[in-house]
């Protein structure tokens, strides 16, 4: 077995999972909890105490999981469910939300051959690119959050969660309901949300074309096709779709040109005369990394 893929697991009488997934080290938790913390769902998430909280349902199973790091570069995973959770399935979402897999000496090679990248590396090393849980819930988020704050999408994102979501049926405090199914959303009247009818329509949109393709936003089929597909969906422009390959797809050279929050960190560090497109070309093959040390660089 790959070691970095070997899992400590016990379990207790209560009938709750311990377990301590491997990553290699550096890596820079205070960004990735920052960014975790930023974007709870009411409902679903809760941060606090340096422990992420979310609810969850696999083949119809729920449950709560906790995560924090861990000594000896582990992450320690808490799960309570009714009944036996799928526990290898819910140990690959993990890893994939917690970008676990990465290489980050390898990544931090490659960009510190540019010196803006160098300076970013340095003072955040081992810097993550956080995912989406799965498919459907990072397609909504990514929807909700056109063209507006963090704050007002999750807003939104728990308004969609209190009116479609499935209640938990052990509600714990802060956590009240797991999110909606694509099933649910395709066909529930979301223009109620306080959002513009044809975001509302998006949503709709996106939660049909995962169900017809249910790998529309998985790993593996290669930037540009994955840009193609998504691109032919009504309200998926050039950014969203750039951001789902980088939240959702895992693609390494994913990059949403588009972002203003890309070009406002980038003209704080070089001045308003930097160009974000000719400035990303160095970081290629990396720059969904490049693109989360810009975000947070501004953070400072």
């Amino acid at each position: 077995m790959n070691r970095l893929h070997a899992v400590r697991r016990t379990l207790n009488p209560t009938g709750h999972h311990s377990l301590w997934l491997r990553y290699r080290a550096p890596y820079h938790w205070p960004s990735t909890l920052a960014f975790l913390s930023a974007r709870c769902i009411p409902g679903i998430e809760t941060f606090s105490n340096g422990i992420y909280r979310r609810t969850f349902a696999i083949n119809g199973q729920q449950g709560v999981l906790e995560a924090k790091p861990a000594a000896g570069n582990h992450l320690h995973i808490r799960i309570s469910a009714n009944g036996s959770p799928a526990i290898p399935a819910l140990i690959a979402r993990i890893r994939r939300v917690f970008d676990l897999d990465a290489n980050p000496v390898r990544i931090a090679t490659a960009l510190s051959n540019d010196p803006l990248m160098a300076k970013l590396v340095a003072a955040r090393p081992g810097l993550r690119v956080p995912q989406g849980w799965d498919a459907c819930e990072q397609a909504m988020r990514t929807v909700l959050g056109q063209q507006i704050s963090v704050a007002g999408a999750m807003t939104l994102a728990g308004r969609l969660v209190a009116r479609h979501g499935q209640p938990l049926r052990v509600p714990t405090p802060g956590l009240t309901h797991v999110f909606p199914t694509l099933q649910a959303l395709a066909t529930a009247d979301l223009a109620n949300l306080g959002m513009p009818r044809s975001r509302a329509a998006t949503l709709a949109t996106m939660a049909s074309a995962l169900l017809d393709q249910p790998d529309l936003l998985s790993a593996g089929q290669g930037l540009p096709t994955l840009l193609a597909n998504l691109c032919r969906l009504k309200g998926i422009g050039p950014w969203s779709a750039q951001y789902l390959a980088l939240r959702q797809a895992g693609e390494g050279d994913a990059f949403p040109l588009g972002d203003v929050a890309l070009v406002k960190a980038l003209r704080l560090l070089e001045g308003p005369d930097a160009k974000l497109a000719e400035r990303a070309l160095a970081w290629q093959p990396w720059r969904a990394y490049a693109a989360q040390h810009l975000w947070i660089s501004l953070a400072d």
